[in-house]
């Protein structure tokens, strides 16, 4: 009885030493695709604060939270067991949705400058499209995220291939929770900053007080730069969806290109050339995604506005 049970405990204790080193491989693998996707978890970071940028302070921590309930939603209930199912059946189509997503992307951000350069934004808006209604700009926030999700989980999944189906999938849950609460987590700080510096700045300390009115002073710069840097990193990581795609679908011009655009910067900046070279293949990914962008913001000018503009009943080219 004594050794039977001894047996047990030796059985046990070889199964929870097997788990333990199944979940550290685990966390191993989630970190360095996590690491992977870093650029893109930026991207994502800097495009949501501008989805509560000028609404009640009250309001923002609520669609904060609406925003990364979908963005969970997104990544577990659909990108992952489609990820999952199209790499192990059909992983010739990851590339070609992956673009289309880009594209869109494209879309979005070349459609947010043609409304800054044309001036047909905040200036010419009424009070209640001044205060978008909730549902609407945490819709439109879950969209955009989705391309971004999509984008972060196909690239932890590249650095997870050679790990066996069920591994795959818990080790990409695992980037999927983690990536969402530090992009949220981050985001739900940027924005209530200036009510932490109105609270510094009604503190006794002189010190603290300036600092906290410097606070409140400095952030709607900064959700206003925010707004900016969303938009480029929509460019951004849109073309970069692309031109890689091309690439891997055969057609190398373009990321020859850059390519050896990248190449000559590097060896024309000496210590800084992995830097420069970088900036050279953002620079070429933002224009690619802005000329992208603006076709397609044209196409739908052409075809899907001028079709929703039609008089009912009218026939078309009257």
């Amino acid at each position: 009885m004594a050794g039977g049970l001894v047996a047990l405990l030796d059985d046990v204790a070889v199964l929870a030493r097997a788990a333990a080193a199944s979940i550290d491989d685990i966390g191993a693998a989630a970190g360095r695709a996590s690491v992977k996707a870093a650029g893109v978890v930026v991207d994502d970071t800097a495009v949501t604060p501008q989805y509560v940028h000028g609404l009640a302070a009250e309001r923002e921590l609520p669609i904060i939270r609406r925003i990364a309930v979908g963005s969970l939603r997104n990544k577990l209930l659909i990108i992952l067991p489609a990820i999952l199912l199209l790499s192990q059946f059909l992983p010739f189509l990851l590339t070609p949705i992956l673009m289309i997503g880009g594209a869109y992307l494209c879309y979005e951000g070349a459609e947010k400058v043609w409304h800054r350069l044309s001036g047909h934004h905040e200036d010419h808006a009424s009070v209640q499209q001044a205060m978008p209604d909730e549902k609407t700009i945490v819709s439109g926030a879950v969209r955009t995220d989705f391309i971004l999700s999509a984008e972060i989980m196909v690239i932890s999944l590249n650095e997870v291939a050679d790990e066996a189906f069920v591994s795959r999938a818990i080790i990409l849950a695992v980037v999927a929770v983690g990536i969402t609460v530090l992009v949220y987590g981050v985001v739900g700080l940027i924005v209530k900053m200036d009510d932490v510096g109105l609270s510094l700045s009604q503190r006794a300390g002189k010190r603290i007080s300036r600092f906290g009115h410097g606070l409140v002073k400095a952030m709607p710069r900064l959700l206003t730069a925010l707004t900016v840097v969303g938009t480029a990193a929509m460019l951004w990581v849109g073309g970069h969806i692309i031109l890689v795609g091309t690439d891997e679908l055969g057609l190398h011009a373009i990321y020859d290109a850059v390519h050896h655009l990248e190449e000559l910067a590097h060896e024309a900046t000496g210590a800084l050339g992995g830097v420069v070279a970088w900036l050279v293949n953002t620079v070429a990914s933002a224009l690619l995604g802005l000329v992208v962008g603006v076709v397609v913001v044209l196409v739908g000018n052409l075809t899907w506005h001028r079709r929703k503009a039609q008089p009912a009943g009218e026939p078309a080219g009257h």
